[in-house]
């Protein structure tokens, strides 16, 4: 796992947070932050979940704002249920919603998902020109949501870049969660009181080479949701809103 860092710039009026270094393989992605909309409380500013509990009519002029940005008429966004299902761009805009946690663009149309500490995984296969932005917790990283999304590309061409997600520092758990999958007891360590630091990062990380993606094209940003400052961080506020993983060919 390669760590850069995002390149914090604007799309239209909103500061987003670019991961450059995919930029090579004709592929814009950027992270949303905090900053930018009119969401107010423990929801300022950008929060664009609507399952937060946020003014309705405030996510609404949030999800508009980005859109705008991005020159589309609406966000196509999936019910993201920690599950392993892989949708495509015009399946969200044929039905929507449609529980998912892994969105498929072959074109300019945008795949977004929403995170706030959850791990978002960008996988971008240059050779069938599919790209996938993935939401990854610890349930959907132990039910294999990396596999599924991997069975749509090559992992051998396959470039990832792994986006802003709690730390290890932050992420404190329980014996349950450490026995959920086998690979996470080797990226996590002894904490008190029977409790675990468990680095999701790197168990993605892990999880994509062990399937076939080369480790010298796994990139990781440096930057965390660690206190919620810049991003939405579910552990350090609850409730709080989501910010986006956005994925687009350019």
């Amino acid at each position: 796992m390669r760590v850069v860092s995002l390149n914090p710039t604007t799309l239209g009026s909103l500061p987003v947070y670019r991961a450059d270094v995919l930029a090579p393989w004709g592929v814009d992605a950027f992270f949303t932050s905090r900053v930018g909309g009119v969401s107010e409380g423990a929801y300022r500013e950008l929060n664009l979940g609507d399952h937060v509990e946020d003014d309705p009519t405030h996510v609404e002029t949030n999800r508009r704002l980005l859109a705008r940005a991005l020159g589309v008429d609406r966000l196509d966004l999936p019910r993201q249920v920690h599950g392993t299902t892989v949708v495509t761009v015009s399946d969200l805009r044929a039905s929507h919603p449609r529980s998912a946690d892994a969105v498929v663009s072959d074109s300019s149309a945008p795949a977004v998902v929403l995170v706030a500490d959850c791990v978002p995984v960008i996988l971008v296969d240059p050779d069938s020109h599919r790209l996938i932005v993935v939401h990854a917790g610890w349930r959907g990283l132990a039910s294999g949501v990396l596999e599924s999304a991997l069975g749509h590309l090559r992992p051998e061409s396959t470039v990832a870049f792994i986006g802003p997600s709690i730390s290890q520092d932050t992420y404190q758990v329980g014996p349950d969660v450490v026995d959920a999958h086998e690979l996470f007891a080797r990226h996590a360590r002894v904490d008190v009181d029977d409790r675990f630091r468990l680095d999701l990062r790197s168990a993605a990380a892990d999880l994509l080479t062990l399937r076939g993606v080369d480790a010298s094209r796994v990139y990781a940003s440096s930057e965390v949701t660690d206190g919620g400052a810049t991003f939405f961080s579910d552990r350090a506020t609850r409730p709080c809103g989501r910010f986006a993983a956005v994925a687009r060919w350019t």
